[in-house]
């Protein structure tokens, strides 16, 4: 979301404490800054992926969600899994490492008081992550989706200053974090 946004409307009820925690830490830094000289950055990254992901079936983000599932489908050998929503919604993912790269990058190359946006600049479907995890992990089974359940937050806009770092593409990096331990 462009930086201007903050706080200038309703927060997402499903993530309205997490936002509440951010948009906190975020001000926080751009209020010691005016007040006190210093020189805190905030960045405020995209759908982060890496090593140390969470995969615990209920508590995951959807990425490593995604991989544990169809490696448990295929490890079970079922014909089909069944994902949440339609899969329209867009979602942009980062590695971990990247953002490292950038914080660094940063810590020696900007001063300012505007949020930093991190990401890619490369959305896709969750139709099209699903269908990325499915190929990677090996699963050929179906993948149904079930409309009664929500597509999850809304996507959000990057703003003006995002930084576009990824090295590698989202599957190659997917096919590094997959390994039958999932």
């Amino acid at each position: 979301m462009p930086e201007s946004c903050l706080l200038t409307g309703e927060l997402e009820k499903t993530n309205e404490a997490y936002a509440l925690a951010k948009i906190s830490g975020l001000k926080y830094c751009e209020f010691l800054n005016r007040q006190y000289g210093t020189d805190y950055i905030s960045v405020m990254p995209t759908n982060l992926y890496g090593p140390n992901d969470n995969y615990h079936p209920e508590h995951s983000h959807v990425l490593p969600a995604l991989i544990r599932r169809f490696h448990e489908a295929k490890v079970a050998g079922l014909s089909f899994v069944t994902c949440w929503g339609d899969g329209s919604p867009l979602r942009e993912f980062l590695y971990v490492d990247d953002l490292a790269n950038l914080c660094v990058f940063l810590m020696n190359n900007y001063s300012g008081n505007e949020t930093v946006n991190a990401g890619t600049g490369k959305e896709l479907t969750i139709k099209a992550l699903t269908e990325l995890v499915a190929r990677v992990v090996g699963y050929e089974g179906q993948i149904l989706w079930d409309t009664s359940r929500p597509n999850g937050t809304p996507p959000q806009t990057p703003g003006r200053l995002q930084s576009h770092l990824s090295r590698l593409d989202l599957q190659n990096r997917t096919e590094r974090r997959h390994s039958p331990s999932v």
